[in-house]
């Protein structure tokens, strides 16, 4: 039986998994699966769950929120910002779950920043020009 190589890289980290016997995935257009020898491709995964199998083990889990995906001579690149992998489906769609609530967080004080910043850049343009002063 043939394999492949999986390479995992985030911000932080490689991951390389020898032995990859299968692959699937979500993007745009719905979901798919790779095996050994395919054919070149690039892709862009969607939010979520995508799987691969070493040999003929049980299949492991990655969650990504989006990745590029990249096939070609038998290595299969996913990059991403983040990424978290775990054997048991339940464990890794819970922290998915937990990463995702912590990451909207995150975007809403961003936003309520950046507004707070925007309002006060107004209220001191505002007072600069009552105060005669030229801001062209």
């Amino acid at each position: 039986m043939s394999y492949f190589t999986l390479k995992i890289i985030d911000s932080r980290k490689q991951l390389v998994v020898e032995n990859v016997s299968s692959f699937v995935g979500e993007d745009g257009s719905g979901s798919f699966g790779i095996l050994p020898d395919h054919t070149r491709m690039m892709t862009v995964l969607t939010f979520g769950l995508a799987s691969f199998r070493r040999g003929e083990g049980d299949w492991e889990y990655v969650a990504v929120p989006g990745a590029v995906l990249y096939f070609d001579a038998n290595v299969l690149n996913l990059v991403c910002r983040h990424y978290l992998i775990d054997s048991e489906y339940e464990r890794i769609a819970q922290r998915l779950v937990e990463e995702l609530v912590a990451e909207e967080e995150q975007i809403r004080e961003v936003r309520q920043s950046l507004k707070s910043m925007e309002e006060a850049l107004l209220k001191r343009m505002w007072e600069l020009r009552r105060q005669g002063v030229s801001l062209l």
